[in-house]
Parts: structure tokens; C-alpha cells; sequence
């Protein structure tokens, strides 16, 4: 055991030393070099924080059953975007650009929280690639994968008959792999990616 007295952490970032995890209603802050919960952040008001991602500076996270974007910078938790249904994937990319999947679809959000919906085909998403600022890979819980290019989307992996469902998925570029936890099935694979 590495670290224990979590209840059920979804999301997870690294930051300098810490690993910043989400865990139901508080964000934890965990010393990489030793595995001590160092800070537990109460989230106010918080249902189900569910993914996390950084830009140095800031840990942001979602709150997918309140539909909040959260941020946590120098010990304070704060909201970055409100209504933003079901919202659960998160990532940052270059230029801290904030990227998010909702029940609406693909989102690229400004400095001050409102949004640009890049895609409404991909909604309900849950995991999230950053691949090149015009490119990106997104799970569907149900057991699907998209690629989307310039904010076309096309499905690239579909499950759901197997009922093999995709969540939080990862990426390992220098293979091309894409990772994807299968949940109900006990299993993690890995698909090649062509493009």
C-alpha cells in the first residue's frame, strides 16, 4: 500500500511534489516521495469530483453532479465555470488552454470560464487526450472512442455490445498506444492508433 484512507478518488494530477487526487467531496494532496496525505481540501457544497489536470499553477477539477469546474490555488479552492452539465473529462493544454466533455459535448474554455463548443456529437464524455491542439481522443462511458480532428468527430472504438465500457482512458505517445481501463471487465487494453 502506497497511500490508503481514501474513499473512492476518480481523478488524479501531478504537480511538482504532489499528487492531487479527488476523492468524493475533498481534494487530497499527496507527497509523491512518500505517500502522506499532506492537505485534504474540503470542497464546499461538493457532490461527485470525478477528473483533475494542472497547469503549474493551478489544480483544476470537475464536480460532475454539481456541474462545476473547480480550480485549487495557494490553499484555496475556487470556481472557474458553473453549469456546465454532468462535466467530467479535463485536460490542459498548451498555452493552459482548458478543454472539458460534458453532457453538451467538447468544450474549449476561456480565462474567465465561458466556453467554445468545439463538438455536440461527443457528449457524456469521460476520458480525455490532448494530442496537438487540433486533435484529441474522448471516451464515452458506454464503451466508445472518438477522434476529433479540427471539431469533426469520428468513432474509432465501439464496445458497447460487449458491454466493455470506456472510462477514463490514457495515452503513451511513444508507441501510439491508447489505454483504456474497461472497468466492469476487470482488464485494461491498449489499441494502436492510426491517423
Amino acid at each position: 500500500d502506497w497511500v490508503s484512507g481514501l474513499n473512492a478518488p476518480k481523478g488524479m494530477t501531478v504537480m511538482g511534489d504532489f499528487l492531487y487526487v479527488t476523492d468524493v467531496n475533498r481534494l487530497l494532496e499527496i507527497e509523491l516521495s512518500s505517500g502522506t496525505i499532506s492537505n485534504s481540501y474540503e470542497v464546499e457544497n461538493a457532490i461527485f469530483l470525478n477528473d483533475a489536470d494542472n497547469d503549474g499553477e493551478r489544480v483544476y477539477f470537475t464536480d460532475m453532479k454539481a456541474n462545476k469546474i473547480l480550480y485549487l490555488e495557494n490553499g484555496e479552492i475556487n470556481t472557474f465555470a458553473e453549469n456546465q452539465p454532468n462535466i467530467n473529462g479535463l485536460r490542459i493544454g498548451n498555452g493552459n488552454t482548458i478543454y472539458g466533455l460534458d453532457a453538451e459535448g467538447f468544450k474549449q474554455y476561456n480565462n474567465d470560464g465561458s466556453f467554445e463548443l468545439i463538438n455536440d456529437t461527443v457528449t457524456g464524455g469521460d476520458g480525455l487526450i490532448i494530442l496537438d491542439e487540433e486533435t484529441f481522443i474522448a471516451s464515452r462511458w458506454g464503451g466508445e472512442i472518438f477522434l476529433i480532428q479540427n471539431g469533426e468527430a469520428v468513432k474509432i472504438l465501439d464496445t458497447t455490445a460487449e458491454e466493455s465500457n470506456t472510462a477514463d482512458i490514457g495515452y503513451v505517445p511513444s508507441e501510439k498506444l491508447v489505454i483504456v481501463p474497461t472497468f466492469f471487465k476487470d482488464k485494461v487494453v491498449a489499441y494502436e492508433l492510426t491517423y
